[in-house]
């Protein structure tokens, strides 16, 4: 089974796949000019792949929670991928990535951190 994980945010798309056993790598991420730009690179990815189950961080706790759970269910609406999607809890995994990442490299924003926390998300869903 060929896992991704996305991490979605305003600005970027955090990406990491698992193709064998549960070894989980981050990918590079997609900036997101505009949601049908991002959504096309996001389809190629997973075509790129051959993704058989996609895993979307969804946040369940928080004061904007729901607007982003909102936009982030949106934003998978908008993907032609059609097999199998969940849902992972999501909290904590960009601080946690952003702790991972100290002193390995700057924080800049070239998606590392975004896809580390896919990384994270993606791990956290196969735990399971």
């Amino acid at each position: 089974m060929k896992y991704a994980g996305l991490d979605i945010g305003l600005k970027r798309i955090g990406l990491a796949i698992c193709l064998q056993s549960y070894i989980v790598t981050p990918c590079d991420a997609i900036l997101r000019k505009n949601r049908n730009q991002a959504a096309k690179d996001v389809d190629e990815f997973l075509q790129t792949w051959g993704i058989e189950t996609l895993v979307v961080g969804l946040p369940k706790n928080g004061s904007s929670s729901q607007e982003m759970q909102r936009r982030i269910q949106h934003f998978v609406s908008l993907l032609e991928f059609k097999k199998e999607i969940f849902y992972q809890d999501e909290y904590g995994s960009s601080l946690e990535a952003k702790s991972m990442m100290q002193g390995i490299t700057k924080q800049k924003r070239d998606g590392k951190i975004d896809s580390m926390a896919a990384k994270i998300i993606l791990e956290r869903f196969l735990q399971k």
